[in-house]
């Protein structure tokens, strides 16, 4: 069985270079969909757009989510996926620089799976990304794919 997609959804092409050098670090094999903004996100979760070709069924098994995204914020897709059955049991962690409580609140009344500050310093950031791995790749037994229905 193949390795299940992570949706990286993040604007920062340093962020994003840094997120998949600790992919590689932490030896996560999964193929990475990168999504730039919210609004190249949503397309690619409900195939539509320029991904109208992309099976819709073919979902990741993990979203990592900023908050400041250009077109459509964080909270808004973390809205719209939890709002529509066929990705409300996607698990979503908020990876963000964000310290905003109200953010942190809202993710959370929205149904977010963890809330992470993205640290400044490799180090702390290989750290986090080796415990992602282990907590949602290795040992999360994540929903069925029909979602228990």
């Amino acid at each position: 069985m193949k390795p299940g997609i992570i949706l990286l959804v993040e604007d920062n092409p340093d962020d994003e270079a840094l997120t998949m050098l600790a992919f590689a670090d932490s030896k996560i094999t999964n193929p990475v969909v990168v999504a730039r903004d919210g609004a190249e996100a949503l397309d690619y979760l409900f195939a539509r757009g320029p991904y109208a070709d992309r099976p819709a069924e073919d979902l990741p098994i993990l979203i990592l989510l900023d908050l400041n995204l250009p077109k459509v914020r964080g909270i808004e897709v973390l809205r719209q996926l939890r709002d529509d059955p066929r990705t409300r049991l996607i698990p979503v962690v908020v990876l963000t620089s964000s310290h905003e409580e109200s953010d942190i609140r809202d993710c959370y009344v929205l149904g977010v799976n963890a809330y992470i500050n993205k640290p400044v310093e490799w180090e702390q950031f290989s750290q986090a990304v080796r415990i992602l791995r282990m907590f949602w790749l290795v040992l999360n037994q994540p929903p069925p794919a029909n979602g228990g229905a």
